[in-house]
């Protein structure tokens, strides 16, 4: 690796890699203010439970998070192995750490990335088809649980017109939009280059009116999403509450809180789509990040190679649900469970369910889901999809759920996850609804009442339901700051470009 980059610690990577991950902690002053009285709150409302860290050393989760990140970007986005080890996905496998590897294997037939360490551990991922890439417990050699095609049901996306299909119609943009502002607008997401902005589409009123992919990336090419995967998660667990599987306000019927007396039970299924489950569970934006307490949990759902869902669901409660807010991949992981156990309890294939139930209905052919090596979907992060999907799920929001006719999510869902989550506003935090965040605090230069989904190294779909608009930028890690100021100014731009909504 050639690039320059200050060395740092774990723990530093960590907080570094939640900057870009949660929005809140980007504005150092407004993040402090409160901090204490907010430490405080939490002291006072904490269980008495103990904390269980994830075993295992940190060096290996993390380059089994490396190992993870090289093959999907080399198998599935189609990226060169040096670029990809030098640019992306820093999150669950810091840049700091990357520098231990002392072999890397991309091995070509075998679509398999073989890294070693100095003491002899090497860490694999390997493509798994459909379900893109999975990083494997040491020593073991495949998965434990039988891969599916997952066909899409849809023609080929050229012989239908946008949204449904990829042909766009040349009709007038409406009344009142700058068409030249747009187009500077769509220049700005890609300037500096150090940005490294590789997807950019903006949609009013549910058509595509400015786009631009970066170097190497076309329409179709799916790229890291990162914790966008969050609300794609909360889309699911709509899905299923449309269908009648769930109610979104009973008490999550998660398997292990069954026991008598077991105070998870009072957990209901929005207390964990805001955040807010109150589970016992590290996450690297914990504003008492503990570096002593070891791994963080939040990270360890990636790299720990085990059953993910099992470790969310037997990790001890923390705090009262609904009480306390923080940004955790136990709660995404914990409704990715939810989900798995209500299409399976009803007789239905669990990898197809995506694709069958929500993508095909919307246009979506291009979102690669990632697994655990049990067949779990870690959708808390580990997903791909071209930008033109994220736009597509951006527009079923932004129509209340509704699509070509048919009610997809409940009425009001998308009311449900734009809203403030009580334990968040009580935090002094006002940012964060269901699984995803909202612009109360004005992070970007649209409308405070917008929302949008989130994913780290600057991966953003924007929800501005007063103007009609979706916009979606995603970009290779390593230039998420640059690329972060580039999407603000390209979005500065849009509000002068687009009138609101009558």
């Amino acid at each position: 690796m050639t690039r320059q980059h200050r060395s740092r610690g774990p723990v530093a990577a960590w907080l570094a890699a939640a900057l870009m991950a949660a929005p809140w902690l980007a504005a150092d002053s407004a993040a402090q203010e409160g901090r204490e009285a907010m430490l405080a709150r939490a002291a006072e409302a904490e269980l008495d439970t103990e904390y269980e860290a994830p075993p295992g050393d940190p060096l290996w989760h993390h380059t089994a998070g490396f190992a993870k990140t090289l093959c999907s970007a080399v198998f599935v986005t189609g990226l060169d192995p040096a670029f990809a080890a030098e640019n992306v996905g820093f999150f669950s496998s810091p840049y700091e750490q990357r520098r231990h590897v002392t072999a890397i294997e991309v091995d070509q037939d075998e679509r398999r990335v073989r890294l070693t360490l100095p003491d002899g551990v090497v860490r694999t991922a390997k493509f798994n088809g459909d379900h893109g890439c999975v990083a494997l417990p040491i020593d073991a050699e495949d998965v434990f649980f039988d891969p599916v095609d997952i066909p899409s049901a849809l023609p080929d996306p050229w012989t239908q017109m946008w949204p449904m299909g990829d042909a766009v119609p040349n009709t007038p943009l409406a009344e009142g939009v700058d068409a030249a502002k747009v187009a500077e607008a769509v220049d700005a997401a890609f300037d500096p280059p150090e940005g490294m902005t590789a997807a950019f589409v903006v949609t009013h009123r549910g058509r595509i009116i400015g786009e631009r992919y970066g170097d190497g990336i076309d329409l179709h090419t799916p790229l890291e999403s990162w914790s966008m995967g969050k609300s794609l998660t909360a889309t699911l667990m709509g899905v299923l509450i449309q269908q009648g599987v769930y109610d979104l306000w009973q008490p999550a019927p998660v398997p292990e809180w069954q026991t008598e007396g077991d105070p998870r039970q009072a957990i209901r299924i929005a207390d964990i789509l805001r955040m807010s489950s109150g589970v016992r569970f590290r996450g690297v934006a914990d504003p008492d990040l503990d570096p002593a307490l070891g791994y963080p949990d939040h990270l360890y759902v990636y790299t720990g190679t085990v059953n993910s869902f099992e470790w969310a669901a037997t990790r001890p409660q923390q705090w009262p649900p609904n009480t306390i807010g923080r940004y955790r991949n136990s709660d995404p992981v914990l409704t990715n469970y939810l989900v798995r156990l209500g299409v399976e309890g009803r007789g239905d294939d669990y990898l197809s369910f995506p694709q069958r139930e929500l993508f095909d209905k919307i246009g979506i052919r291009g979102m690669v889901l990632e697994t655990d090596p049990y067949g779990n979907y870690l959708l808390q992060g580990y997903e791909l999809a071209p930008a033109r999907d994220w736009a597509r799920l951006g527009n079923l929001y932004l129509q209340d759920g509704v699509w070509n006719g048919e009610r997809i999510l409940p009425e009001g869902y998308a009311e449900f996850v734009s809203t403030i989550a009580p334990a968040w506003e009580a935090d002094g935090r006002p940012i964060y609804g269901g699984f995803f965040w909202i612009n109360t605090t004005g992070t970007f230069p649209v409308p405070r009442d917008a929302y949008y989904m989130s994913g780290a190294g600057g991966q953003t779909t924007l929800i501005v339901p007063s103007h009609d608009l979706v916009v979606v930028r995603q970009g290779h890690y390593a230039g998420a700051g640059d690329g972060g100021r580039a999407l603000r100014n390209a979005l500065a731009l849009l509000m002068e470009a687009i009138p609101a909504s009558e």
